[in-house]
Parts: C-alpha cells; structure tokens; sequence
C-alpha cells in the first residue's frame, strides 16, 4: 500500500490515528521543530503528550531535527518525564538534516514535505496551515533504506567527514 497524504489527511491520517497505535518504536526525522498540537480524543495535546504516552508504554521513540525547537516546545517538554528521563526517548540536532519522515515500528512509513510543526503537521485550521503533502507507505522496499539512513545520521557516522562541523552545536560523534 502506498497513499499520498495532501494538507490536514497529514496530521489526521497519519499523526491522529497511526503514530499513537506503535508498538515498538517510533522515528522522526524533521528539519523544524516547533510547538505542534494534535488531536488525542476530543481534546488537542501537544504532540509531545503522544511521544509521552509512547515511552510510557515502553515504545522507543528516537527524533532527529535539523535546529533547535522554539521556546513553546522547550517548554512544554519539560512537562513530561517520561521524555526527559527515559533511555527510550532519543533526540539528536543535525543542522544539516531536511529530511521529513516517521517511521512507525519499522512497519510504515511517511515522507512528507512537512515538518514537524503545527502549520506542517499539526492540527491549525486549513486556512492558516501550510500546503503540504506526503506519501504513507508500507513497501520495505523504501523503508529499509531509510531505517538504514537515520540510524546512520543517529549513531554520527557522517559527522567524521561532515564539511559543516565547524557550525555543529551539538556533534552526535
């Protein structure tokens, strides 16, 4: 199966529905990373209470971003333990990431034009959101490989030869 996902199908066929569903570990790589709210029953959390909720269930969740999140967001993670004391909760800044994909459980994936933000991803009304799309497949064919990138990107082995470094806040190696 492989779907194309256009504007607010991002944040309610994707993030609502098949990210809190994982059962062994989730991954995000983004670019941007902002203040995102999603919907969790009748009520909008913030995306950050889903990758909570995850680790609290004992799903590894690893997030990779390009820069570092706004205040909102840094603001919101210290409001959940589970995220700042867990070993299952990973997060590693490349500046040179711009890819834009979560990978659930190895199983599904989506590659999107989206970043991690509420006018990507999040839940803003149509007429203030970003023009977005993505592709949601379960084809192994194009998610082993790209398991295979981000966790090459996490465990630092670019960062040796990395042409940036001198502007890395935060090298992984």
């Amino acid at each position: 199966m492989t779907k194309l996902l256009l504007n607010e199908a991002l944040h309610h066929e994707f993030l609502v529905k098949r990210v809190p569903e994982a059962q062994k570990f989730l991954w995000i790589i983004t670019a941007d990373i902002k203040d995102l709210h999603i919907a969790k029953g009748k009520r909008m959390v913030p995306f950050l209470e889903i990758l909570s909720d995850l680790v609290g269930r004992s799903v590894a969740v690893r997030l990779i971003h390009a820069k570092e999140p706004g205040p909102r967001f840094r603001k919101d993670f210290d409001k959940y333990p589970n995220l700042i004391h867990s070993p299952l909760f990973e997060r590693v800044l490349c500046p040179r990431v711009h890819t834009k994909a979560v990978i659930i459980d190895g199983k599904e994936m989506l590659m999107t034009s989206a970043n991690l933000t509420g006018a990507g991803l999040g839940a803003k009304s149509p007429l203030r959101r970003n023009f977005e799309a993505g592709v949601v497949t379960d084809e192994q064919e194009l998610i082993a490989p790209m398991v295979e990138f981000i966790d090459d990107l996490y465990l630092g082995n670019p960062c040796a030869k990395c042409g940036r470094r001198a502007y890395c806040p935060d090298p992984i190696a």
